[in-house]
């Protein structure tokens, strides 16, 4: 499933766009002009990754500085321990950022995965 984020041309480097998806998905533009796309969510506690810093290829949740690594979704610093789910970014000939959407399970912590469950977080 492709579904657009934004234009290329509205996503400056070192920012990060979020789709308001279920579960959340993060465009991540860096530095160095690379875009990529992984589950918001931190899988440590709720917290969105679109608001914590990009350094490189990593960026460092807001909460509790666990950090990921966009190009695997490995996590590179607790206390997270799971990763985060990657997507792949296609830019369309008209500058369109697309992100086709994992097929794998989200990591997703405790109190999101019960709320998608229907339980009570």
């Amino acid at each position: 499933m492709m579904i657009p984020a934004c234009r290329l041309a509205d996503l400056p480097r070192g920012e990060a766009h979020r789709l308001d998806i279920d579960p959340p998905v993060s465009v991540f533009h860096t530095d160095d002009g690379e875009l990529f796309a992984i589950d918001d969510t931190c899988t440590h506690q709720d917290a969105s990754l679109a608001d914590g810093w990009l350094e490189g290829c990593e960026v460092e949740c807001p909460l509790h500085a666990s950090k990921f690594d966009l190009r695997t979704g490995a996590v590179d610093a607790p206390p997270a321990k799971l990763p985060v789910r990657t997507h792949e970014v296609v830019v369309d000939e008209d500058g369109m950022i697309h992100v086709r959407l994992s097929t794998e399970a989200p990591n997703l912590p405790p109190c999101i995965a019960a709320r998608l469950a229907g339980g009570i977080a």
